[in-house]
Order: structure tokens, then sequence, then C-alpha cells
């Protein structure tokens, strides 16, 4: 959901801010207030095109910002852009500089007009007078089909990937042929050299200790034997001591049991101190200062560090790269039975992604057939009479194969009868193309499959002038239908209509005035007083009387 809306600098709009809530938000005001500017300033931090005729006249630069509620979608986007997550909520912010240039941020963070792009079918799909169909491009048109129809696309999805894993081993096993041939003297040679050495993981550490150990053999021997015999040989050894103390213990605890737990301890520390005196002993006598198997150690050491040069950094990494010389030439020499494997498992995979695309593009079929029946309905009862048509087209050239199927979807629309049916993008009017979305939309959610587990996708849908072009009882269906659209989406709509004016959740009034020499634009939330007085201008012009007002009344509380 969006949360807040900033612009400051931006067109006619000095600095205002819009607190958003959920359910349908309507935007009114007078024509030229700036209501369709605060559209534009969203549609531009979903990554519109900016233009530095956006920047008010006299300002160094424009700033547009958002706050959106954060969804599972936009975090996995973040994180795989390399920007950090701000807890529950997502800030968008961009800057464009009167002298071209601009910046955009994402959690504070620098960021891309990419990741905008990336970001925004999460948080808000913008149906604005300035753009296009171009944010309801084919990935959308067939989302939303497969969301009316409750398809799936994860099977479609793991067939793909196991097509183009078997795909990319062959051809990397084709492509890669002369190069291996050239290769196979070099993998030769470094596979007997790597083999000859009989390497053991971890042997070179074992090595460099027991070289410390020969290097240093007289020192070692001495510190073992001193500390033998002040523990346990000399005359005042720790042991004399002990055994002298335990004697006088064990006197005492004849008389004393108070003693016998001090005696048992001594005991067990003589014991103690005997066993680490034999170990002393025995490292000390295990000692062997033989040059010549010093001498073997540097020698093999010398050994595996020409290997680990060469081929790794530890010898563990040499084996490795010895294990991987070994299956390039076993690939070399098995080609010929490799590349029947290899080509078994592409077929293999071909014919599972096809019957998968193929399932999905019949139930596509079906489902579209049904969402243009409903949606032609829907759109027609909005002051429009046209002819809608789903096309589904199955891409069966591997070319157009994808993880969501091999089809190509889309709308296709005559607004006015006799016309052939175009796609969407020809549609004559942005108020058209608003109604339309808001048609198919509203028949999405209201007539969908609709599994148990779905949830309303999280976005934020937004609406410029929808009410372009009709009145009295379309104006009505067209605000019933936001209302209905609503109550699981977020819903922004610019409208100049009292009927649709009537069904806000929040009324916000858009207020141009003149201060200072300058023009300054003003947002405000409406409550209940001020929501009556504003739908009672829509309805009776500059001057608002005493009817305007209870008709005004009237169409808020039917509205409810």
């Amino acid at each position: 959901m969006l949360v807040e809306l900033r612009a400051e600098n931006y067109a006619v709009i000095d600095h205002a801010i819009a607190a958003f809530g959920p359910g349908l938000n309507l935007l009114t005001g007078e024509t030229g207030a700036g209501k369709s500017i605060l559209v534009d300033a969203l549609a531009l931090l979903m990554g519109g095109k900016a233009s530095v005729e956006v920047v008010r006249h006299g300002a160094e630069k424009a700033v547009v910002a958002c706050v959106f509620e954060a969804t599972r979608g936009a975090e996995a986007i973040l994180e795989a852009n390399g920007i950090d997550a701000e807890g529950n909520e997502i800030i968008l912010r961009r800057e464009i500089l009167a002298s071209g240039k601009g910046r955009v941020f994402v959690n504070n963070q620098p960021a891309t007009v990419a990741v905008l792009k990336l970001l925004a079918p999460e948080l808000a799909l913008v149906h604005a007078q300035s753009e296009t169909v171009s944010s309801f491009d084919q990935a959308q048109q067939r989302i939303l089909l497969d969301r009316f129809g409750g398809l799936s696309t994860e099977a479609v999805a793991a067939a793909h990937a196991h097509w183009r894993e078997a795909e990319a081993r062959l051809d990397d096993l084709l492509q890669g042929e002369q190069d291996r041939l050239r290769m196979v003297d070099l993998w030769s040679y470094q596979r007997k050299e790597i083999e000859q050495a009989h390497l053991v993981a971890g042997e070179d550490e074992a090595l460099e200790t027991e070289k410390r150990v020969l290097a240093n053999a007289e020192k070692l021997y001495a510190a073992a034997m001193g500390a033998f015999d002040q523990l346990y040989e000399g005359g005042t050894s720790a042991e004399a001591a002990l055994r002298a103390a335990l004697r006088n213990v064990e006197e005492l605890a004849r008389y004393d049991r108070r003693f016998t737990e001090t005696a048992q301890q001594l005991a067990s520390a003589r014991a103690t101190l005997s066993d680490a005196a034999s170990s002393l002993r025995d490292y000390a006598e295990g000692i062997n200062a033989s040059p010549e198997r010093l001498a073997e150690i540097e020698d093999r050491l010398a050994q595996l560090d020409r290997l680990k040069r060469k081929y790794g950094k530890t010898v563990a990494e040499v084996m490795a790269f010895g294990e991987d010389v070994a299956r390039k030439l076993a690939e070399v020499e098995d080609r010929d039975e490799i590349l029947k494997t290899l080509r078994a498992a592409l077929e293999e995979a071909t014919l599972a992604y096809k019957a998968a695309a193929g399932a999905l593009h019949t139930e596509r079929k079906a489902a579209a057939a049904k969402l243009a029946k409903v949606a032609e309905a829907q759109i027609n009862s909005l002051a429009m009479k046209v002819k809608l048509e789903v096309a589904v087209t199955a891409s069966e050239k591997q070319s157009g194969w994808t993880a969501s199927g091999w089809d190509e979807v889309e709308y296709r629309i005559a607004t006015n009868p006799g016309e052939p049916l175009k796609p969407l993008d020809e549609i004559a009017s942005g108020g058209e193309m608003s109604r339309v979305m808001l048609a198919l939309k509203v028949s999405v959610e209201e007539s969908a499959v609709k599994p148990k587990t779905r949830t309303p996708t999280p976005r934020t849908l937004v609406f410029d002038e929808i009410d372009i072009g009709i009145g009295g009882r379309a104006a009505e269906a067209v605000g019933q239908k936001l209302k209905s659209l609503s109550r699981g989406q977020q819903v922004l709509c610019v409208t100049h209509l009292p009927q649709i004016a009537s069904f806000a959740d929040q009324h916000f009034l858009i207020d141009k005035r003149e201060a200072g020499g300058r023009t300054k634009t003003k947002v405000s939330l409406l409550d209940d007083p001020a929501r009556t007085q504003e739908v009672a201008r829509m309805l009776s012009g500059a001057t608002v009387t005493e009817t305007s007002l209870q008709h005004a009344a009237q169409m808020i509380a039917a509205s409810r």
C-alpha cells in the first residue's frame, strides 16, 4: 500500500504531502490544480521517463518521494540489487535537476531507474493520462489472465529450467570441442603430474608440523626431559613432594576422617602427574633428530608448493583440479557416448516442456474466453460500447519459450461498432484506457477462479481521470466498481465527478492558490463536513447552495 507521496518544486507544486490510507482514495479539485501532476509524480517513481520541464521555474531541482509498505517480492528485488531493507517500508526518492541530470534513491541508498522499474509491478500500477499502455505490457497482460483463471506457471517454469540446463550442457560440449582437443596434451600432463604426486588431503599441514619438530629436536628433547625431571625423576621433583604430603595426610585421615577426601585428591593428583611425566618421557624418547627425514620432508613440501602454485592454494584444491582434468579427458575420450546421453536428455526435457506449455496454453485459452466475456460486460457498463477479445497465441519456436510458457497474450478491443479489433495500446484516449483497465481489474477480482490460498495482489492501483466523457448512471457505476476493487487493493483515483467522489474512503482536495506572486498547490485530507462541501461544489460549481449541500450529503450517505 502507498503510505505517503511527496512532491517538491515539481511542475506547479512547490511542496505537497499526501498521506494515503487503505481502500479508495479520491483526489478532486479545480481543473489545473495539480491532481494529475501528483499521479505523474508517482509514475516517475515507478520508473517513468523524466524531463527537466517538470522542475518548477526558478528551482534547482524537483524532488518526488513516496513510502510504500514492503512486500516479499519487493524485498527480494532489493536484496538482489544490494539494497538494504528499511523495516516494513520501502522509501523511493527521485531528483530531477534543472541541468537535466537525475538521481534515484531507494531506502536512502543510491539506486537506478532500472531498480524502480523492477519494483513497480510489486508496488503500484499507474494508469495516467500522459502514459500509454506500456505499463500493461505482454507480461502484465499474461499475469492478469493467469490470475483470473487461477493458473499456476510452476510446472512449466520447472520444465523450462530443466530444458535450459540440458541445452546448455549439450552446447557446452559441442562448442568447446575444438578447445578441448587443443587442450588434451596439457590436461594429460597435468593429470599425470598430480597423480604421480600421490597426494593426501592435509598432508602439507602435517608435514609442516613434523618439520618444525625435527628442526628443533634438541630444544624439544631438552624441554621435555627437563619437565620430566621436575615432575617425576629429580630428587626434589613434584612427585616426591606429593608422595611425602600424601603420607602425612593419610596419617591425619587415620585419626580424623575429614582428611579422607583430601588424601584421595592428593592420590589422584599424583596419578595425573605420573601420567603427564610419562607422556613427556615418551615424547622425548620418540624425537628422532634425523637429518635424512628432515631433508625428505623439505623435498616433499617443495613438491607440494610447486603443485599449489600451479593448481590451487591447498592440497585439496590441487586434488580437485586433478579430478576436473580427469573428467575433461574422459569427456574427450567418451565424447560420442556422452553426446548421445546429452542429446537424449535434451529431447526428454524438450518433450516435457512442450507438454507443460501445451497444457498451460489450453487452460489459458479457456480462461481467456471467460475473461473476455466478463470484462466486456464490465466495460460496457461504464458508458462504453466495445467488443473485447483476449487472444492467446502459442509460439512453439524455441526462441519464444519462457519460464511462463510459450503463449503471447494480447487484449484486443473495438471501441465503436463496426471497427476491427485492435490492441489496447491503440485506444484513442487515456480516459477510455483507464476505464478498460478498471473493468479488467474488477473482472479479475470479482469473477476470477479464487483458490483459498490466493490473496489479493499487493499493489496500489492508480486511475487518472477515469470519468472523461461519462456522467449520470455510468459515473455511479464507475464509483461502485472502484469501491468494489478497493476492498482488496488500495485504489487512487483522480475524478471530476461527484458521483464517483461520494464513494471515497479518503477524500483529498487539491487546491491551487497564489501567494507572494507564485502559485502554490496544497493537498488536504477532508473531514466529513469539508467532504460534503467539496462534493456540493462539484455538483453546483462555484456557488454552493443549501440544496447542493443536501444532495451531496445524500450521495455520500447512499454510497456507504
